[in-house]
């Protein structure tokens, strides 16, 4: 049984109660682990640390897993000061391909230093580093494929499958080396109309510019920064945010005159606010959308002033269209899909290990209560072959062990309930993060 085309009948996939796929997961995480082992320095570590040489069970893959802050745990100096040759060595250990023929010469910053990479055939993605630091994510271009099938399938089910038929509005930059630009590529592929796809901007989202802001904020917190470098800053985000406010207005207004036709629309809680104060200015009421249309709406309210209500206004004015739930993140390759029951389904080649808080245990049903599980979430990613797709998340989730959702379907599931173990500002404590880093340091410097 192949656990990743599985996929291409959603029904079917999300139809297994999960126990009856253990011997095939347990088979397939062992395959990609003896394929994977001698090609990745870390993993190879982690696994002659802990002495695992088989995975026979689930327990056995929870020491060989990475932590999400593994990638980008490169000394802040290579990245600082442009030592490209110390960062390509540093993302070696994390990756399962060969970068010697990444030409590096004459590289003038980050957002160059990636797309020399891209040039070679490496498919690295960065986070945006809104938070802080930038982590790099490793993807070969049958990765990327894989992942490109797995939403086909999965984003808008049950309700719909994608077909190429709709205007797709994307309320983002439309290039960019990071996630959610992928993500935007993604559903171009999958849902767009040929000739029908709107950006809110074609100014790239550049990992330098974001880091320069990031930056500026740490010093801003510490205090540290000038009068001068204030008043630059200032400068520069207001002028940016007169273009983008231009951009929104002519993209708000094109979104609108479609509205009587299948629109896929995605972006942030603000946006989408934007979005219907334009429409009542409009004279343009609640539901007066296309019902095929698909809606996918989060993020984005960290520091921004909206009303209670937001979610529900929201919801009012799309009216009865297509709202898509999904839970992801740049590490997984396979999102998990919200049914109709509201509850977050898991594809047969993603294989969920709930770890404890420190993420050395893998919990079990001893552990639940009422038959929910909470537990911090890990997982292993049968997609993924450009790094190891073994990952300690930073999330707390819930898990129904009963075996049943909301929705009739089998299986276990996660509540819409995901939180963070560490608060904004703090680290997150994994056990095993120090010895990682340490690894790493070792190999690579500091």
């Amino acid at each position: 049984m192949d656990l990743l085309n599985l996929i291409e009948d959603p029904e079917r996939a999300f139809a297994f109660t999960g126990d009856d796929l253990d011997a095939e997961r347990i088979a397939a995480a062992d395959d990609l682990f003896q394929r994977q082992r001698h090609r990745i320095s870390l993993l190879d570590k982690r696994a002659t640390d802990a002495g695992v040489d088989v995975i026979r069970s689930y327990a056995d893959i929870v020491p060989l897993l990475f932590t999400h802050t593994a990638y980008k745990s490169y000394p802040q100096s290579f990245y600082d000061k442009g030592r490209w040759d110390k960062m390509l060595q540093w993302l070696s250990t994390l990756s399962a391909d060969d970068f010697s023929d990444v030409d590096i010469e004459g590289v003038s910053d980050v957002d160059d230093w990636l797309e020399r990479l891209w040039a070679a055939g490496h498919a690295v993605i960065a986070t945006s580093g809104t938070s802080g630091k930038v982590s790099f994510l490793n993807h070969t271009m049958a990765d990327r494929a894989r992942k490109t099938r797995h939403f086909k399938y999965t984003h808008g089910w049950p309700r719909v499958r994608s077909d190429n038929d709709h205007v797709l509005f994307w309320m983002g930059p439309s290039f960019g080396r990071t996630s959610a630009v992928e993500a935007f590529h993604t559903g171009v592929e999958n849902w767009a109309r040929p000739g029908a796809v709107h950006a809110l901007s074609d100014e790239p989202l550049l990992i330098s510019e974001v880091s320069k802001a990031a930056a500026f904020r740490t010093k801003m917190a510490a205090g540290t920064a000038t009068p001068d470098e204030i008043a630059e800053r200032e400068s520069a985000d207001a002028a940016k945010s007169a273009r983008m406010r231009a951009d929104l207005d002519k993209f708000i207004d094109t979104l609108l005159a479609h509205r009587d036709q299948p629109i896929c629309v995605s972006g942030l809680w603000a946006q989408h606010m934007a979005i219907m104060e334009r429409a009542r200015e409009l004279g343009i009421g609640d539901g007066e959308f296309h019902p095929e249309s698909i809606v996918s709406a989060g993020g984005g309210v960290k520091g921004v002033a909206l009303p209670a209500d937001y979610k529900d206004q929201v919801a009012r004015f799309w009216g009865d269209v297509v709202r898509t739930g999904t839970y992801g993140m740049t590490e997984l390759s396979q999102a998990l899909p919200m049914c109709d029951g509201g509850r977050y389904h898991v594809a047969p080649g993603l294989i969920v290990l709930p770890l404890d808080e420190n993420g050395e245990r893998l919990l079990g049903p001893d552990d639940a209560v009422n038959g929910r599980l909470e537990a911090r979430f890990a997982f292993l990613d049968l997609g993924v072959e450009g790094r190891w797709g073994g990952i300690i998340t930073g999330d707390k989730v819930t898990i129904d062990l009963s075996g049943r959702c909301p929705c009739g379907r089998p299986g276990k599931t996660l509540l819409d309930n995901i939180a963070r173990f560490a608060r904004p500002g703090q680290d997150d404590h994994i056990g095993c993060a120090g010895t990682i880093d340490a690894y790493i340091r070792g190999v690579v410097g500091s």
